[in-house]
């Protein structure tokens, strides 16, 4: 088969190889020099929308609205504009081997791609509830959101099934966004998970209560402390019924499942140094191998502002990571210095009329601020961590522009707590004075 050589290597076609495109574009770019890899049929785009916009009864975002890099407000890169920079763009094409000591890439088809530079960005799969043996979790209407094919099946199931029922399992982001969307399609709908509040690794039992009763006001129903341990199908495979471990059993047209992800990292097993589940790097994501970079999920990096090394599954952080890596690409061949990745955590959401953002680091004591009754129009409140006597991380639901820049700032900055009490009764207003 044919052997085709680039200068770089993108392996992977989510939000992160979009970003670097972009970022090589801004640096200097020779036409045939770049070239992605993409299993995907489409070019890069804005993942979160899947599980946002994407699902609205109306008005919904569809491509080419939301391709790279709107979500910065960037220029939208359509597939024309890779050819217009001289990128090949290779989609709905899987590589099935890497040999990074030779330097080369063998796709599903058996081309082989050799390279200068390789960018590993394979991002993550969905974990599926069949890697458990969860009987009858192969049935119809069991639906996982990674992708737009995926996006696009949940939207025609939706239709196909006007004001149907719906089971979530998970209590995540995604269980989360994906119940809101489906009541928003006058969707029945309830939460199963087994912890004891929802998106426990970061919200408190404080910050949990309101988005629980938020929802409950919204009318979808939660069953927590408990799992799904099979499905019932009718006579066409379509399933029917969700099987919980505390013998309770629901109802469903549609399930979708969301209880989490794991990072792609197998085509580079025993080649590359791992650590903490993803590709050990540098603060310029340079892995162990020289000329190897890993951005997005699969990277754990030093985290210079908490002194630690973590791997964080977050779209800012792809999109970061991504310009990182090829700036530090650039300087390695121009021979100039450059500064190490210097990151600070964000993850934020929306989802009915709400929207928060969180800044930092979810350690240590947390306290809570503001008006959090799920029965107050327009709720505003927040929380702190503190963590020897600092303020290391901060949550803020419906915060203005300029106040979640301000929650950003003290959590860069860290700044000591003379006392709780007064940081609980000035609120908001402690990080607007930072």
């Amino acid at each position: 088969m044919a052997e085709k050589f680039f200068k770089y290597v993108i392996v992977g076609g989510g939000v992160a190889a979009g970003y670097a495109a972009r970022e090589f574009v801004k640096l200097g770019l020779k036409s045939g020099e770049l070239a992605i890899i993409s299993k995907e049929a489409v070019a890069p785009y804005e993942r979160p929308a899947l599980s946002k916009a994407y699902l609205f009864p109306e008005g919904a975002a569809r491509l080419p609205g939301f391709h790279v890099c709107v979500g910065i407000g960037g220029e939208r890169q359509l597939p024309e504009w890779y050819s217009e920079k001289g990128i090949e763009l290779i989609l709905s094409t899987e590589v099935v081997k890497a040999e990074i000591a030779s330097k080369t890439l063998t796709t599903a088809e058996g081309t082989t791609f050799k390279y200068d530079t390789l960018i590993i960005a394979t991002g993550s799969t969905v974990i599926k509830l069949s890697d458990f043996g969860v009987q009858g979790a192969d049935a119809k209407g069991i639906f996982y959101l990674r992708e737009i094919a995926e996006a696009d099946a949940l939207v025609s199931a939706i239709q196909s099934k006007p004001e149907g029922t719906a089971v979530i399992v998970g209590g995540g982001y995604i269980g989360l966004e994906l119940a809101a969307v489906l009541r928003i399609n006058k969707y029945k709908v309830k939460m199963v998970y087994p912890e004891p509040w929802c998106m426990p690794r970061l919200f408190t039992a404080d910050i949990a209560a309101f988005y629980e009763g938020y929802y409950r006001g919204k009318g979808v129903e939660i069953i927590k402390g408990t799992v799904a341990t099979g499905f019932v199908t009718d006579e066409h495979e379509n399933v029917k019924i969700v099987k919980l471990k505390d013998g309770r059993e629901l109802e469903a047209d549609i399930v979708v499942v969301g209880v989490g992800g794991r990072p792609l990292t197998g085509l580079f097993k025993g080649q590359l140094e791992e650590e903490k589940g993803g590709i050990k790097t540098d603060g310029f994501f340079k892995t162990s191998v020289p000329d190897v970079y890993a951005v997005g999920d699969v990277a754990t990096f030093p985290m210079k502002i908490y002194g630690d090394i973590r791997r964080v599954e977050h779209v800012d952080h792809a999109r970061k990571s991504a310009a990182q890596a090829v700036q530090a690409i650039k300087a390695k061949e121009e021979g100039k210095s450059f500064e190490e990745y210097d990151y600070l955590p964000y993850f934020y959401s929306r989802s009915f009329d709400l929207s928060w953002q969180f800044y930092g680091d979810n350690v240590g004591e947390a306290i809570i601020f503001g008006d959090n009754n799920p029965a107050t129009p327009k709720a505003k409140f927040g929380s702190y961590w503190i963590k020897d006597g600092r303020v290391v991380g901060v949550f803020l639901e419906n915060g203005t522009p300029e106040e979640n820049k301000a929650i950003a700032k003290v959590a860069r900055l860290k700044p000591l707590v003379e006392s709780k009490e007064e940081l609980i009764k000035d609120g908001l207003a402690f990080a607007s004075k930072i």
